[in-house]
């Protein structure tokens, strides 16, 4: 059941409904003086702090003083504004959950992947390994999938579907990079309007049967730095004066680099990863704040 955050922001006080188990009680938010105009001072803007809450495993204090890339530069949002394309992760970015944690859980072996997962997102291990490691432990079948995806089809992120199609409606590309699987993010893209073309991912093989006979090594996406590749590899088709990456994972903050992402914006509106979010030039906890700052 969803838990209750009780926040406080000098005598401000918001509840916010969250995925997470806990009751988490944040008392010590504080806010840094902003202009009037800053869209921090609205309520909607304090939201984006609150939605950090929801993201944690254990009570703790937070502070904006603990992420201070909260509040974003004028040369980060010189480059937002700017952006030719921007590149998103799709689990606990795009969507709500982890696809390979969702699928795992529907053939029954969901706890001993999602550990998996959490090193992979970390950085803790190589990703190639974390992927085999995880797909070794239930080896899902073309059947099991084609009824996964109908029984449990993906949860889209509250307001993805606006900022994407403000994006495009501005002619900036939309790309979605993931370690995910094609299967998986092939109708997301559909409900999206994102061209097929557009999607750099995993693909898992089949064999005559339908038994499971792995994945796609060939994929940049299968690989540790393989999200740098694939926007590498945009990078050299398109001639874009700026390219974002947008994600939650140490493999998305990997694909800002020489070539690659000229911006990495963390979003933790599902999952705070502190490490990622630490080193990342944005982080956002609401997709609403990018699609304000992009309409501003």
């Amino acid at each position: 059941m969803a838990a209750l955050i009780s926040a406080r922001v000098h005598s401000v006080c918001l509840t916010y409904k969250c995925r997470s188990s806990p009751l988490l009680q944040v008392t010590s938010l504080r806010v840094p003086k902003l202009s009037p105009k800053h869209p921090l001072t609205s309520r909607r803007g304090l939201k984006s702090f609150f939605i950090m809450a929801a993201s944690l495993q254990s009570e703790k204090t937070i502070s904006t003083t603990q992420f201070a890339n909260a509040i974003p530069s004028e040369e980060v949002l010189k480059i937002w504004h700017s952006a030719g394309a921007v590149c998103f992760d799709v689990d606990s970015t795009v969507c709500l959950d982890e696809g390979i944690d969702e699928l795992a859980d529907f053939c029954g072996a969901g706890k001993a992947v999602a550990e998996w997962t959490t090193k992979a997102m970390s950085g803790s291990v190589p990703f190639e390994e974390a992927l085999a490691a995880r797909l070794s432990l239930f080896n899902p079948s073309l059947k099991q999938v084609q009824e996964f995806l109908e029984k449990r089809p993906p949860r889209i992120s509250p307001g993805i579907a606006e900022l994407i199609k403000k994006l495009m409606d501005k002619g900036i590309d939309v790309y979605l990079i993931s370690g995910g699987f094609r299967q998986m993010i092939n109708p997301v893209a559909l409900q999206l309007g994102i061209p097929l073309e557009n999607i750099f991912a995993n693909q898992l093989l089949f064999g005559n049967s339908g038994e499971f006979a792995g994945f796609d090594t060939g994929e940049p996406t299968s690989r540790s730095g393989g999200k740098a590749t694939a926007v590498q590899q945009i990078r050299k088709v398109h001639d874009y004066r700026s390219l974002v990456m947008i994600g939650d994972g140490a493999t998305d903050l990997e694909a800002r680099r020489p070539g690659g992402a000229d911006l990495f914006i963390c979003y933790a509106g599902v999952q705070l990863r502190e490490t990622v979010a630490a080193k990342s030039d944005w982080l956002v906890f609401d997709f609403e704040e990018l699609l304000t700052h992009l309409t501003a």
